[in-house]
């Protein structure tokens, strides 16, 4: 058994960079441990992941704000509040804020995470529509 400690008052937030569009920052809740890892990430409006797949799948509890999931090849869904989405393995996706707010939540990625290429905006307008 393990446990992790909430986030040190004195450590600062992780600001997400190269598989990242937009301003986006994470707390990592738990490290990567038995193929599991837990972070709170935070998008600013319009921020978004990468296209990227999970090697077991990933799960997405949204905390607050309003943002955006989207499959390959299908529109994007809307996600609010209290929805938790299932992502199954392997499943090229992006997820983040819709354009006119912030989006939080809690992102459970279990295998390791395959990043591709970027959602351009014009992709993310298209499917956000």
């Amino acid at each position: 058994m393990q446990i992790f400690h909430g986030r040190a008052a004195d450590k600062p937030s992780e600001s997400r960079g190269p598989t990242f569009t937009g301003q986006v920052w994470a707390d990592p809740v738990m490290p990567a441990s038995g193929g599991v890892m837990v972070n709170e990430v935070f998008f600013t409006p319009g921020a978004r992941t990468h296209w990227h797949t999970h090697g077991q799948g990933q799960v997405l509890q949204v905390k607050a704000g309003k943002g955006w999931v989207c499959v390959e090849g299908q529109a994007a869904q809307a996600i609010r509040p209290g929805d938790t989405v299932w992502i199954p393995a392997d499943e090229r996706h992006w997820h983040g804020a819709a354009a006119d707010s912030f989006l939080l939540h809690t992102a459970i990625s279990v295998g390791g995470t395959t990043w591709q290429d970027a959602v351009t905006e014009d992709a993310y307008r298209s499917a956000t529509a």
